[in-house]
C-alpha cells in the first residue's frame, strides 16, 4: 500500500503534455484537459502543451524535441496507443528511448481490467526513461487518463510517496 509522509517536501515537476489526435483541439481536449489540470492542482508546472496529429514524424520530433529540452522533466501523452492503422505513438517514441519502464503498463493495463475487462488488452500504454526525461503514453479516452493520473502517475510524482517515487530519480536517470 501506498504511504505519504511529511518528512519530505512537495517538489513541482515541469511537465509537457501532448494530446495525439486527428479530430481533438483546444476546446474539445477533454483528456488533454483534465492531465493540465491535475498536475496544476497537484502543484506542478505546465511547461507545454501541444495537439499533434497521428503521424508518426510529427509525433517523433515533438517527443525528441521535450526530450531534448532541459526545463521539461515529464510528458504525459494520450491518444495514438490503440491498436488500429493511425495508431503509432509507442512506434514514434521507442527510438527515442532509453529504458522502458515495463511496471507503468503492466500497472495501467491491470486497474483497467478492473473497470473495462478485457477491453484493456488493447491498450498500449507505456512508460520510459528517454535520455533524462521521464515519458508516459496513455490511452485517449478521459477515463483512461483519470485512472493513470489517480492511481499511478500524480502519486509517482510526489516526492512525499513512500516508499519510492519517480521524483526521488531526478537528477539519477
Amino acid at each position: 500500500m501506498t504511504e505519504t509522509s511529511s518528512e519530505f517536501a512537495f517538489i513541482p515537476v515541469n511537465v509537457a503534455v501532448l494530446t495525439v489526435s486527428d479530430t481533438r483541439n483546444d476546446a474539445t481536449d477533454t483528456s488533454g484537459g483534465y492531465i493540465v489540470e491535475q498536475l496544476e492542482q497537484a502543484g506542478h508546472r505546465i511547461a507545454a502543451r501541444r495537439i499533434v496529429a497521428d503521424d508518426f514524424v510529427k509525433l517523433q520530433a515533438q517527443f525528441a524535441d521535450w526530450i531534448s529540452n532541459p526545463n521539461i522533466q515529464v510528458v504525459i501523452a494520450t491518444g495514438g496507443t490503440g491498436i488500429t492503422r493511425r495508431d503509432v505513438t509507442p512506434e514514434a517514441l521507442e527510438p527515442l528511448m532509453t529504458k522502458p519502464i515495463a511496471g507503468f503498463g503492466e500497472l495501467f493495463r491491470m486497474l483497467s481490467y478492473e473497470q473495462i475487462g478485457a477491453s484493456t488488452i488493447q491498450s498500449r500504454a507505456i512508460g520510459a526513461i528517454c535520455n533524462q526525461t521521464l515519458v508516459f503514453l496513455l490511452p485517449g479516452s478521459t477515463g483512461a487518463c483519470e485512472l493513470a493520473m489517480e492511481k499511478i502517475l500524480l502519486p509517482q510524482l510526489d516526492r512525499r510517496t513512500l516508499p519510492c517515487n519517480f521524483t526521488m530519480l531526478f537528477g539519477r536517470l
